[in-house]
């Protein structure tokens, strides 16, 4: 890791997730003076669940100097349709690498020095100056930057500032997301999902799974886990609002702690799990330990900088999660942040460049991934719209289009 020099620009970077990491790192390679900070206290390796990589995740990794090997993830060959009977309806060749969300960030994490990760404090505000940014924490202290980095999440607090008027939409369906250690499940469910990108399409649900790292980050046989994601249409004014309280009547608006996920709500969720799906899934949802929901969303900006501020990741562009370019998104934003920076002498000029580049990709995959959402979109609408969705789902479609590299 190169070491910055006593003249070396300072960049704050708000948000110590997976795409404040990538910007982190890549800043430090490139001689930037770099201070990550990350409002939660706690060690965020345990959180998440499955990630698709995708080519340009790699380059990042080796842009930032990252070294990693085969064990970086799980390695399947194929994708397999089941039908709600468990037999094979489709299956295709398609060579994928799939990852956990910890493998990633822990691999991130360990390569960014100590001194520059701070957890536990909150940024109160930013604001852009002439000669440089501002940034105020929680605790009083005011700190001077030449570029600050807003990687905050979906629920960004910088955006909102910078942009009021822009809101997230709710697409109307969740995604249902779990982790399964692999020797938990049975044999024939081990034979018929593990080594394989698995997919099934009752009437009116989708879910998908694949094999990722398991404890310990091992992607050893026998060590691993199993990601699912399951996508449910739920009514934005009745439904969603019923998931989002938990037992004490507390309505957690945007998303609830999976700990605190009523049981009643976890039960009709694994009967309707045997009902609907293959019981090669079924099996897999009602063993997951701690299985959480997510409302999908969708957010777009028209831009991503303000002047020393600029947006990466979810903080700029919430895409459905159907492309599963999240990741590999927030890792292309830092790359095209810190290549605009080496090739613009001012900062104000390189965001500039990097948000008209950027925007133009973050819009395309929104669409894309409305695209690929439709069908569930439709399910709360008439059966005209359901009735036109359901043309575009057959299982090889869904198979060549979900989770593939970008095309635009």
């Amino acid at each position: 890791m190169n070491q910055p020099s006593r003249n070396a620009k300072k960049a704050i970077i708000v948000g110590g997730s997976l795409g404040g990491l990538f910007a982190a790192n890549l800043l430090v390679r490139n001689g930037w003076d770099v201070e990550v900070h990350e409002r939660v206290p706690d060690e965020l390796a345990g959180r998440g669940a499955g990630i698709v990589t995708h080519p340009e995740l790699f380059d990042a990794l080796a842009a930032a100097g990252i070294a990693f090997d085969d064990t970086i993830g799980v390695k399947v060959q194929s994708r397999v349709t089941l039908a709600q009977d468990g037999a094979v309806l489709s299956a295709r060749d398609l060579p994928q690498t799939l990852t956990a969300w910890s493998k990633m960030y822990h691999v991130l994490r360990a390569a960014l020095p100590d001194a520059l990760y701070h957890a536990g404090g909150t940024v109160v505000s930013v604001e852009d100056g002439p000669a440089q940014a501002t940034v105020a924490l929680g605790d009083g202290r005011v700190l001077h930057a030449d570029l600050v980095v807003a990687a905050d999440g979906f629920k960004s607090s910088i955006r909102e500032r910078l942009l009021p008027d822009v809101k997230l939409r709710y697409a109307g369906y969740v995604a249902w997301r779990g982790l399964v250690d692999e020797m938990s499940l049975s044999s024939g469910t081990r034979d018929a999902l593990f080594d394989k990108f698995a997919f099934c399409l009752p009437p009116r649900e989708q879910i998908l799974g694949y094999p990722v790292a398991g404890q310990g980050n091992s992607t050893m046989p026998g060590e691993r886990r199993y990601n699912f994601v399951w996508y449910r249409a739920t009514s934005e004014d009745v439904q969603l609002p019923d998931l989002l309280t938990d037992a004490s009547g507390k309505h957690w608006a945007g998303g609830i702690p999976p700990t605190l996920i009523r049981p009643d709500v976890l039960a009709d969720m694994e009967e309707a799990a045997l009902t609907l799906l293959a019981p090669q899934f079924g099996e897999v949802v009602t063993k997951a330990k701690q299985p959480l929901f997510q409302p999908i969303y969708d957010l777009e900006v028209p831009r991503m900088a303000f002047g020393r501020i600029a947006l990466l990741g979810d903080a700029a562009f919430v895409a459905r999660p159907h492309c599963g370019m999240g990741v590999t998104k927030a890792a292309g934003d830092a790359m095209a942040l810190v290549d605009a920076l080496t090739h613009h002498a001012q900062v104000q000029g390189a965001l500039a460049h990097y948000s008209e580049v950027r925007t133009q990709f973050g819009a395309a995959i929104v669409q894309h991934a409305r695209h690929l959402g439709a069908y569930m979109q439709a399910q709360l609408k008439t059966d005209t719209d359901r009735e036109m969705a359901e043309r575009y789902r057959t299982p090889d479609a869904v198979m060549r289009e979900t989770a593939v590299p970008a095309r635009f």
